[in-house]
């Protein structure tokens, strides 16, 4: 028999067990262990992060249900409260004095924060979708190398792109890593981009194309066609299970579903909640992701 020991709890604190109990009969010492056990996995942040210190309670009381709506419009609240609109998705053709005051970590080149009219020609949209795809596994100032690189070679469009030697493709793009793979990605992308004319492409069909996955089609749906499909990203996941509110095995199109089942179908909402996770994260959980 395991050791026991007699403790006091104040009746506040049984009546606040008593509601977040998993089921009738779990116990006073089963939910107790698992809120610890929730506790210490908080605690292993890479640094202290002071803006979800206050979340620890809706961590406690997510051990009912997971993440919940409340906690998630919270957390949004909270984001934008402490560093405003980030103003995704960067643009080379664009300078950086609209985003001078901007609250950001990093390059601010190319943001538009608080103009969320871009992309607004055939061509940005189709940089954001080419840089959605060179942004894989690799940070953004390499991928704006890549671009600019491009740019210099006036291959910025479908056409141009598919134009270039293999060669020239593969060093333009260098920078961004794994250009091997990401010149054929860049290829295969550019044939379907010119085959969609003007129309917007569904999430099945990005998928269908080569070297397209699930962040990357989200990304080129929300920042390059104005479609409100919530990206998930190796920062959200390491900010919400550090905070104990989704399972560390949960899948990406599981977390997807929570996200958008809990907030409106608003692109200004999604581009900012999925920019603002970026660069909160860049701050506190600055640590090796893992996808």
């Amino acid at each position: 028999m395991a050791d026991v020991s007699t403790i006091q709890l104040d009746k506040e604190i049984i009546e606040s067990l008593k509601e977040v109990r998993e089921y009738p009969r779990q116990t006073y010492n089963e939910l107790i262990k698992k809120m610890v056990g929730v506790y210490k996995n908080v605690k292993k942040r890479n640094q202290y992060d002071e803006l979800f210190e206050e979340y620890d309670n809706v961590v406690i009381s997510g051990i009912t249900s997971n993440i919940s709506m409340k906690s998630i419009l919270r957390i949004y609240a909270e984001l934008l409260k402490r560093y405003g609109p980030q103003g995704w998705w960067p643009l080379t053709e664009l300078d950086n004095s609209a985003a001078l005051n901007i609250t950001k970590s990093g390059s601010h080149k190319g943001y538009h924060p608080g103009d969320y009219s871009y992309p607004r020609t055939k061509a940005q949209q189709f940089e954001i979708c080419i840089g959605a795809i060179l942004a894989q596994n690799v940070s953004w100032p390499n991928v704006e190398m890549a671009l600019v690189n491009l740019k210099r070679l006036n291959a910025l469009s479908p056409g141009a792109l598919l134009k270039l030697r293999p060669a020239s493709l593969r060093q333009s793009i260098r920078p961004a890593g794994f250009y091997n793979q990401k010149a054929k990605k860049l290829v295969e992308f550019s044939k379907f981009f010119l085959s969609l004319s003007r129309r917007v492409p569904s999430r099945e069909e990005l998928l269908r194309v080569w070297g397209v996955g699930n962040e990357t089609a989200d990304s080129m749906l929300l920042y390059g066609f104005k479609i409100p499909s919530f990206v998930i990203d190796a920062y959200t996941r390491r900010i919400f299970v550090s905070l104990g509110l989704i399972d560390e095995k949960a899948g990406y199109d599981g977390i997807k579903a929570v996200f958008e089942a809990s907030l409106k179908p608003d692109i200004i909402v999604y581009q900012e909640y999925h920019a603002l996770i970026v660069e909160h994260a860049k701050r506190y959980y600055s640590g090796k992701l893992s996808d």
